[in-house]
């Protein structure tokens, strides 16, 4: 006794009987399509970036907020971050969140991006998330869900995450759902 076989997959026949034309399968992807190989470039991360000797400056890493007002909010490192806010401040103005490492001895290198800030008293929590969809607002504080809204918040079509910076000052982010 022979074996069965089947000349042709059971996928094919049932496709070819049924009238479904079955394609070729898709060619490999070029080796040119890999990520940065493409040519289109990051995401931007910094909108400023400078490097400045400050020698004196404790500590290998900062980050900190410069407020509307000109006023710094240190949130990691040395206190005394103002050579490095005067530096940006060349190319940036308030208000930005800044990141900084030292480099070789005193050199360091700085980034900074704009930020929102808003002003959002009597609001309890660290973070507040606020989305809309299809006319419902959803509100969490802290990731626990909280009744109401917050108007200075409202971007209809948009997902808007808001952190405390210091007292009753919010940095503020939206992206679009």
């Amino acid at each position: 006794m022979r074996p069965f076989r089947r000349r042709e997959p059971l996928h094919v026949r049932l496709a070819r009987e049924g009238g479904i034309p079955l394609e070729e399968p898709a060619a490999p992807r070029p080796v040119w399509d890999e990520p940065g190989i493409h040519g289109l470039q990051r995401a931007r991360r910094w909108d400023a970036v400078v490097t400045v000797e400050a020698p004196d400056l404790e500590g290998d890493r900062s980050s900190f907020v410069a407020l509307p007002s000109g006023d710094l909010v240190v949130e990691e490192g040395p206190e005394n971050v103002a050579p490095l806010a005067d530096a940006l401040e060349q190319e940036l103005r308030p208000p930005y969140r800044a990141e900084a490492v030292r480099r070789d001895g005193g050199l360091w290198a700085v980034g900074a991006r704009r930020i929102e800030v808003v002003e959002l008293p009597g609001i309890a929590g660290e973070e507040v998330e606020l989305s809309e969809h299809e006319g419902e607002h959803e509100l969490l504080v802290d990731g626990e869900r909280a009744f109401g809204s917050i108007p200075k918040l409202e971007r209809p079509g948009h997902a808007v995450r808001a952190r405390r910076i210091d007292g009753e000052l919010w940095e503020v982010e939206a992206a679009p759902l």
